[in-house]
């Protein structure tokens, strides 16, 4: 009895941990980017839209891959699909990084695909192992992302100015934790069918969520959640910079930004646990940044303050974006469909809204105008979380 105890136990184990190593490796090789784009552009002499689109092109591929995984998880099983995941991540990361322009391109989409793999099938996999503790471990999760996520950002000047192949090296190093993800996450390929591989009649043919309003509003909260989250990302520390601020300022501004958003991953679950529903939480979340906006156009001095109110809405309302996915389904393969059609419309809305709000600032020649714009949406953000955070679920 104690051995089938500690085999039960050690299989737990290696379940959370290579739970928290997929985590770690979903966003990792994106932010690493961003701080030696300049690297990047001068080597292999891209023009500064192609540089760009660096950035914006992993979006696009979540938003057209992500519809198609849970039909790929019935068929082969969610472990083995997260597995299959971390390979093709960490082949993309290398590819990315060899000496040959046009692999730049292949490793990027590759990449991008297997994290579109991760993003759809964690909430399912959370509905499916951690069923009594959603907002717990899908806080750990977000948590868990936004360090790694920031880290990540951190030393890739670093390890480009001390390893031997500059920027291509500090970002190759990354397949190194997915490798690790790899190994870790291999034991979850012996489960058994009924914990494993959710496994479907060949004469059921499952239904999408698209005829289901909740599964609009759900999908709207998070296509509001990215595209405000993603926004912010790109143009918070020019807004920062437009009031006179240096941009080393403007970039713990940025900091600052992210981690609080971290910290709200951790403490959200704990209030959670004491409501009926999440609808006020969401309200909550999305006043809060529209408040950030308001701040930011009527009072651009107080960087600080503004920096702390929107990252605490912002990442309030991403964590909620992603339990929703669980929270709101009614069963494991439920929660792959609605993450998989709300995770392609909001990385499309996430890939747009940048860009779109980058075009009205150019137009109209300052932030007030762009920030306006961002309030309105917050608003529209309100009423769309009264309604996702209700406590009704989606069947498939």
């Amino acid at each position: 009895m104690r051995t089938a105890k500690d085999q039960r136990l050690r299989r737990r184990v290696l379940l959370i941990v290579g739970f928290l190593l997929i985590a770690a490796n979903l966003r990792a090789a994106l932010t690493s980017v961003g701080p030696v784009l300049e690297m990047i552009r001068r080597d292999i002499g891209l023009t500064a839209g192609e540089a760009g689109f660096i950035g914006t092109l992993p979006l696009l591929t979540f938003s057209a891959v992500s519809p198609q995984v849970p039909r790929l998880a019935r068929r082969f099983g969610t472990d083995r699909m997260l597995w299959g995941a971390m390979v093709a991540l960490m082949a993309g990361i290398v590819l990315r990084s060899l000496p040959v322009t046009g692999l730049l391109w292949v490793g990027t989409v590759l990449l991008g695909a297997a994290i579109a793999v991760g993003n759809v099938l964690i909430p399912s996999m959370i509905k499916r192992d951690f069923p009594d503790h959603v907002g717990a471990a899908t806080g750990v999760y977000t948590a868990v992302i936004g360090v790694i996520a920031s880290t990540a950002a951190g030393i890739a000047v670093p390890l480009a100015g001390v390893l031997p192949g500059g920027w291509r090296a500090s970002l190759g190093c990354w397949a190194g934790l997915a490798l690790v993800a790899v190994a870790v996450w291999a034991p979850q390929l012996r489960r058994d069918a009924s914990g494993g591989r959710d496994p479907e009649p060949v004469t059921v043919k499952p239904k999408a969520p698209w005829r289901s309003p909740l599964a609009w509003e759900v999908s709207a909260f998070m296509a509001l959640s990215a595209c405000g989250f993603y926004t912010m990302l790109a143009w918070f520390p020019s807004i920062v910079v437009s009031t006179g601020a240096s941009e080393d300022y403007a970039g713990w501004m940025l900091f600052l930004y992210q981690i609080i958003g971290v910290v709200m991953s951790i403490v959200v679950p704990l209030v959670l646990v004491r409501l009926p529903d999440q609808r006020l939480i969401a309200a909550g979340g999305s006043t809060l940044a529209m408040l950030g906006y308001l701040g930011l156009l009527f009072a651009p001095d107080l960087a600080v303050l503004w920096a702390l109110v929107t990252g605490t809405g912002a990442g309030t309302l991403f964590f909620l974006a992603l339990a929703f996915f669980s929270l709101r389904a009614a069963d494991p393969r439920s929660s792959a469909s609605l993450s998989g059609m709300g995770q392609s419309i909001g990385y499309l809305f996430a890939a747009i809204g940048p860009v779109a709000i980058g075009a009205l600032h150019d137009a109209t020649g300052g932030w007030k105008v762009p920030l306006a714009v961002l309030v309105g949406v917050a608003a529209v953000h309100t009423v769309v979380g009264l309604r996702a955070g209700r406590d009704v679920h989606v069947q498939v």
